[in-house]
């Protein structure tokens, strides 16, 4: 049984608590939402989601149902009783800590996992990163974020939000946007839209395999440094034109319109 709007304004009522702005919460309040969610998770019996940022269990609930195991990180004390007890009897477990700090092989215990997530604006990018870069036994996400942040991690080369997250994320793993969320399921009402992005994890792609990631994602991110501007400008020092000649890639080209494969290619002129 999820949440409705009602449950969870009387969760925040009976214990004098009202969602952090400083944290962004935005509870979901409504059924038909989280078990979307759990269901483009993917997992059943057998498998391990763990979500990020629980509240007060709306989409915890949703997953237990999938008959996966269900590890739930909230960084907010204040929830952690509330959110216990909600979950009571669930076989979920609570872990009390930062998503972008807790030590997710631990929370694994060697296994691998799915992680599922509501996240506000300010850690989205921080903590996706974080998890492809850092913990490869997580081996896809479903997240539901501010649309302009959803927009741009999966944003292919040549699109308005592509950009340096973008061509990152395309490193680790492929996904797109899988639906939109209204405003009108959370509590309280954000003023912003959300979408849901699912990521699942690939092998570099074979172009990249030789370059090594630090000098890859450094020249992606200078390549990026001066939107609208042309490569032999903000890699002015990195790469000559003997190295955009050998790159195939021609320096009066911009950062937006090169796939990871030729910033690869430029990678490789890289000392």
């Amino acid at each position: 049984m999820t949440h409705s709007r009602p449950t969870i304004l009387r969760l925040l009522d009976e214990r004098g608590l009202s969602p952090s702005r400083a944290l962004g919460q935005n509870f979901v309040a409504d059924p038909n939402t989280v078990r979307k969610i759990a269901r483009l998770a993917e997992v059943g019996p057998g498998e391990v989601a763990i979500e990020i940022g629980p509240g007060l269990g709306s989409l915890t609930l949703a997953l237990v149902e999938t008959g996966a195991e269900v590890i739930a990180v909230e960084i907010d004390r204040h929830l952690i009783a509330p959110l216990e007890e909600v979950l009571q009897g669930t076989g979920a477990r609570v872990v009390h800590g930062d998503a972008l700090a807790v030590d997710f092989g631990q929370i694994l215990g060697g296994r691998n996992g799915v992680l599922v997530a509501n996240l506000p604006y300010n850690v989205s990018v921080p903590l996706v990163m974080r998890i492809l870069e850092e913990v490869p036994a997580i081996t896809s996400m479903v997240i539901m974020v501010q649309r302009e942040v959803g927009e741009r991690l999966v944003a292919p080369a040549g699109a308005e939000a592509y950009g340096a997250v973008s061509a990152k994320v395309a490193y680790f793993a492929h996904g797109g946007v899988v639906g939109r969320v209204p405003a009108a399921v959370f509590v309280p009402r954000p003023k912003v839209e959300s979408v849901l992005v699912r990521l699942v994890r690939h092998t570099p792609p074979a172009s990249c395999v030789d370059v090594e990631p630090s000098k890859l994602f450094g020249l992606i991110k200078q390549a990026f440094s001066q939107r609208r501007k042309m490569l032999r400008s903000t890699l002015r020092g990195q790469i000559d034109e003997q190295g955009f000649l050998e790159a195939g890639i021609d320096g009066q080209r911009r950062a937006e319109s090169l796939t990871l494969d030729e910033f690869a290619s430029l990678a490789r002129q890289l000392p």
